[in-house]
């Protein structure tokens, strides 16, 4: 015979009803932006308070959305390779400065390797911030993706000679978007005397802004930059789970969330600190939240931020003007964070954001710079094209958000125009 003592199952019932109560506070107070407390007031919102409750659910629109997007087609076929076979000479090269920098450095050296006809490209390492420290290829990108998607274009070799890859080879600096004269007059008579060679990609200050003409040259380019970097698969599933989060948190604007990339480091910057008022390229907290604000974005708009963590005041202002503000950090699995952002390779943070920010059904930068215009790229292809740059103007209160739309997309000179239609 079981014997029930009472004071048990009342204690269990009373732990079991506090546990519902919490999980209600945390879920009203930091999770679920769908409904906010008011005080009566007349409102013209199609949602009416409850008198019951005190609680009514926010309005469907919380700013100026695109209704609709399709992903842009190519503008170019990828072209039949015909010429000598590759050989056993090779170019190495590295991946350097963070995403917004590789897709440039992979077009770069497909580039050479195409036009000297018989090199074999050597899979990249990863260099890290810091003096000497690098990571596989595998550990960001997809090792498969890369070489079947270069396959026809150029031969791409996993695992290459060791006493190539430990070797002092010849180093051969080119600039960004290497011309197809610039190969044959200065790289093709080094090749042909060294045969193997590393090629290190030079970027200006600012990144290009003019389209290439849709010839031979830029097919291989747009392959290479479109096409080849895809993210390794636990990464990418890191990122598709927190983009559905940001969803699954804006159900009543149908999902859509606002990618702000804006960070403590950033506004530290030599850059940032000079800019006077006539060539504005970096906005704080305080700015954003403005801007933001006066394009017609509401309160309750769910906000991804790329900054990891609150530091200080520097974010105060932003958090309070718009709360449903996330940051990796807080959406992240534990386990994710303890591989990704607690890790001693700080460059995944930026992977992390660079995916996210090219997600985002609007993407506003703080500081007009290499990742945005790299971020812009990405969302031509896949046709988000609202991408708002903050900006002060005389009149601004009646300005509308289509006023501050990208050049890039307002102009259409961005590099990726020349790729798709």
């Amino acid at each position: 015979m079981v014997i029930i003592d009472l004071r048990q199952v009342m204690a269990a019932i009373l732990t079991f009803s506090m546990f519902i109560m919490l999980g209600n506070m945390i879920k009203r107070d930091h999770i679920d932006p769908l409904f906010e407390t008011v005080q009566p007031r007349a409102s013209n919102n199609k949602f009416q308070v409850s008198k019951a409750t005190d609680v009514r659910l926010v309005e469907e629109s919380y700013g100026p959305w695109q209704e609709h997007y399709k992903p842009a087609k190519h503008c170019w076929k990828k072209p039949a390779i015909k010429g000598k076979d590759q050989s056993n000479c090779y170019i190495f090269f590295s991946l350097t400065q963070g995403p917004e920098f590789h897709a440039s450095q992979v077009a770069n050296v497909v580039e050479v390797a195409r036009r000297v006809g018989t090199a074999t490209l050597a899979l990249p390492d990863i260099k890290g911030t810091k003096f000497g420290e690098k990571k596989s290829f595998g550990d960001v990108y997809d090792v498969n993706n890369f070489v079947t998607t270069l396959k026809g274009l150029v031969r791409v070799d996993k695992n290459p000679p060791i006493d190539l890859s430990n070797s002092s080879l010849p180093i051969v600096r080119i600039p960004e978007s290497v011309s197809e004269d610039l190969i044959d007059s200065e790289i093709v008579p080094i090749f042909r005397v060294k045969r193997n060679l590393r090629i290190v990609t030079s970027f200006e200050s600012s990144p290009r802004t003019k389209a290439k003409e849709n010839n031979l040259a830029s097919s291989y380019r747009c392959t290479a930059m479109f096409e080849s970097l895809k993210l390794q698969v636990e990464l990418q599933e890191l990122v598709d789970s927190t983009v559905a989060s940001l969803r699954s948190l804006s159900q009543k604007s149908k999902g859509r969330f606002v990618a702000v990339d804006l960070r403590a480091e950033m506004m530290q910057k030599k850059a940032c600190q000079e800019a006077d008022a006539s060539s504005k390229r970096c906005y704080d907290g305080n700015e954003m939240a403005e801007f933001l604000t006066r394009i017609g974005f509401k309160e309750q708009v769910i906000v991804y931020l790329t900054q990891t963590g609150w530091q200080g005041d520097f974010l105060k202002e932003f958090r309070n003007a718009f709360p449903n503000t996330f940051t990796k950090d807080v959406i992240m699995p534990a386990y994710a964070k303890a591989k990704f952002l607690n890790s001693e390779i700080p460059e995944y943070e930026r992977f992390i954001d660079f995916h996210i920010c090219s997600q985002g059904d609007v993407f506003v930068p703080a500081v007009m710079g290499r990742f945005y215009a790299s971020v812009v790229g990405q969302r031509v292809a896949s046709g988000r094209t609202q991408v708002f740059v903050p900006a002060k103007k005389v009149g601004a209160s009646n300005d509308s958000a289509d006023d501050y739309l990208s050049l890039y997309l307002q102009k259409k000179n961005h590099d990726a125009h020349s790729c798709f239609c």
